[in-house]
């Protein structure tokens, strides 16, 4: 039995060895140049990792081949094609926006693409991401696209960063680029990257898409306006609305991003920019192009008349009033005493307490998924105190009992993820004893979303 364990020892070694050398052949073949003439990068790479100078003097047959169709362009030609091998661009979001710029920017030819996200891939970025693929859900967004991308063209290098950009990184890595690209979703993270783009005096090719809309634009660039020339302070956080709240047409980021990355590649090889000073607006459900000229720079700009790295926030978040993430907002506009969480609430029907729930989603929300026993009133019609409405409201709590020693019928008030919920019990609270009889209000804490995470598996999220 001695003898056997020793050989059983002496083979497990063995096995290791063989696995350290299988290693460092990876290793090797991971280093070696592809056939374009850039290695491949480690699929995450770190923020503060130094990127090595790119240097193409020359186009092979390969890639006078690949890039024939734009070589023969008189405005473009051999220097442009040049010019766009030996730069690099940062894309901050691989999403809706970042997946088609960084895609043609790739084909293109560009040398080196840095890809920062900090999500990964959900099955509701699908229908508008279109890098990703189903059987990528749960891989960081940034991989993903570099994993697509190197089917397409492996002469580029791809930088992914799985990271969200934060004040203390943000100026580090903008350095290392030749031009952003912000393809971001919320309002801090356009302040940070625009701070920074001053601070490293880089380009910033801007871009965004809600709904049906799509705007684009290039900041810092040539003597022109910087993001914040344009808007000094962030807009409330209650009127700002992004993809997940207020949705979008999936072509609608698809459009604005291959425009994104024309002037990506106009500005890399030489062309120059169409849109520093104007910004193009989009619409299209009408299928109209508009071109808007628009502030120039301002003298006291609080980032251009201080352009170093002073001008750096330390709190984008604080700043805005609002999360650096393109997910759900979440809004704090009621006392913990106001709110009921869907636990809460779910014990409140089990135990059979009398009260009316309104659900203050658009139609089109509710003929999504609804609770069968909600009463439909949209928050438009509370906020314009439309007699209809309010009318509805009034017949419905007309039927329930007293809450008990005259305190008034509970009303619970429900949405998508519990922000016009809120905003709907302000409304509320204000006809309350006014307009109508006295009403315990309380909005449902999370929503629907929250109901269906926590409550009902089987319920719909979208």
């Amino acid at each position: 039995m001695m003898e056997e364990s020793a050989d059983m020892q002496a083979l497990r070694e063995e096995i290791r060895r063989k696995d350290r050398e299988i290693q460092g052949l990876r290793e090797q073949l991971a280093a070696r140049p592809e056939p374009g003439g850039c290695a491949v990068l480690p699929d995450i790479h770190g923020v503060g990792d130094p990127l090595p100078d790119l240097d193409k003097r020359a186009l092979s047959n390969a890639d006078i081949l690949r890039f024939s169709r734009q070589l023969v362009l008189p405005e473009f030609g051999v220097t442009g094609q040049l010019r766009l091998a030996n730069a690099s661009v940062l894309v901050i979001g691989c999403g809706g926006l970042g997946c088609p710029l960084a895609q043609y920017l790739a084909a293109a030819g560009i040398g080196r693409l840095g890809l920062l996200d900090y999500d990964v891939v959900e099955m509701s970025n699908l229908h508008r991401q279109v890098l990703h693929a189903e059987n990528r859900i749960g891989t960081p967004k940034s991989q993903c696209v570099a994993k697509s991308l190197r089917d397409l063209n492996s002469g580029v290098e791809y930088v992914p960063y799985h990271t969200m950009l934060s004040p203390d990184l943000a100026l580090n890595l903008i350095q290392q680029y030749d031009i952003i690209a912000d393809c971001s979703d919320n309002v801090p993270t356009r302040y940070l990257v625009n701070d920074a783009c001053v601070a490293a005096g880089k380009p910033l090719v801007s871009a965004s898409a809600l709904r049906w809309d799509g705007q684009l634009t290039v900041y810092n660039y040539q003597g022109g306006p910087c993001y914040r020339c344009l808007f000094p302070s962030p807009p409330p956080p209650e009127t700002v609305t992004n993809c997940a709240d207020g949705g979008v047409l999936g072509m609608v980021p698809g459009v604005m991003g291959c425009l994104q990355a024309l002037e990506v590649l106009k500005i890399a090889s030489g062309i120059g920019s169409s849109y520093s000073g104007v910004m193009l607006m989009y619409n299209a459900l009408d299928g109209r192009f508009r071109n808007i000229k628009i502030r120039a720079k301002k003298p006291d700009c609080a980032a251009c008349a201080n352009a170093s790295a002073s001008v750096i926030l330390k709190d984008y978040e604080s700043f805005c009033g609002s999360s650096a993430s393109d997910k759900c907002r979440m809004l704090n506009l009621l006392s913990a005493g106001e709110r009921l969480t869907v636990r809460d609430y779910k014990r409140f029907l089990d135990d059979g307490v009398p009260h009316l729930l309104v659900d203050v989603r658009p139609q089109v929300e509710v003929d999504i998924c609804r609770l069968p026993h909600s009463l439909h009133i949209p928050l438009s019609g509370l906020e314009e105190r439309s007699g209809r409405w309010v009318d509805l409201l009034r017949s419905g709590a007309a039927q329930l009992q007293d809450g008990g020693n005259g305190t008034g019928k509970r009303v619970m008030v429900i949405c998508k993820n519990g922000n016009d919920s809120q905003k709907a019990v302000r409304v509320l609270q204000d006809l309350s004893g006014k307009d109508m009889e006295t009403l315990i209000l309380k909005d449902v804490q999370g929503g629907l979303t929250a109901w269906a995470r926590m409550i009902d598996p089987t319920f719909p999220e979208y």
